[in-house]
């Protein structure tokens, strides 16, 4: 086993202990792996191994959150680690395809994909792409299979500024601080409250740019 003064060892343990050590990859981060108890760090995508000043700079980039570094989060990880999760729930149940917004729509497959992709490119629309499938959220629809009209401008504030369609799709169904911890889709259904949204999504907007 790896001694206490491992300093590769201590950060795995470290990054396991608070469940992110999964998320490393995801963040562009270098890896690692353990054999015969053994720690080994690697540079990111490749089976170079790491440097001790590299695994150094590593250390101290993840606890440079906070004011003691000996008890620091990575906050990027938990982040990532968060926004997994929620990509999982809205997988299990959040999304419809072609086919089934042309039902809703009563209408052929065939123009259900040409409309929603017109939309799309007049970013009226939100088509998130997931393993070569384009997934239609469906917190955006209603009954009829048709855009909320309270959601148009929304939309095309954080597509036009170039959000990421997953990012896009987390933001509008998550808790929001910008907007006191309330569900941005769900706050514009309120007339008086839209316009409050509308902001939201237009600070969101710009931190992208």
């Amino acid at each position: 086993m790896a001694g206490p003064d491992d300093l590769g060892a201590r950060l795995a343990d470290w990054l396991e202990h608070l469940g992110l050590a999964d998320q490393l990859s995801g963040a562009g981060l270098p890896t690692y792996d353990r054999a015969d108890g053994v720690v080994r760090w690697r540079e990111p995508g490749t089976v170079e191994p790491l440097s001790d000043e590299r695994l150094a700079d590593l250390d101290r980039q993840l606890r440079a959150q906070g004011d003691d570094p000996a008890h620091g989060v990575p906050v990027a990880l938990v982040r990532l680690r968060r926004e997994a999760g929620v990509r999982a729930a809205l997988l299990a149940d959040g999304w419809l395809d072609y086919a089934g917004v042309a039902q809703l729509r009563g209408t052929s497959v065939d123009a259900t994909r040409f409309a929603l992709h017109k939309a799309s490119s007049r970013r009226a629309v939100l088509l998130v792409q997931q393993d070569g499938a384009t997934l239609v959220p469906t917190f955006q629809l209603d009954d009829a299979g048709q855009v909320r009209t309270e959601l148009l401008a929304v939309l095309e504030t954080l597509l036009s500024a170039g959000v990421d369609p997953w990012r896009a799709w987390i933001w509008l169904t998550t808790p929001a601080g910008l907007l006191g911890g309330e569900v941005p889709h769900e706050l514009a259904r309120d007339p008086e409250e839209l316009p409050v949204v509308q902001r939201a999504a237009v600070a969101l907007a710009e931190r992208a740019r």
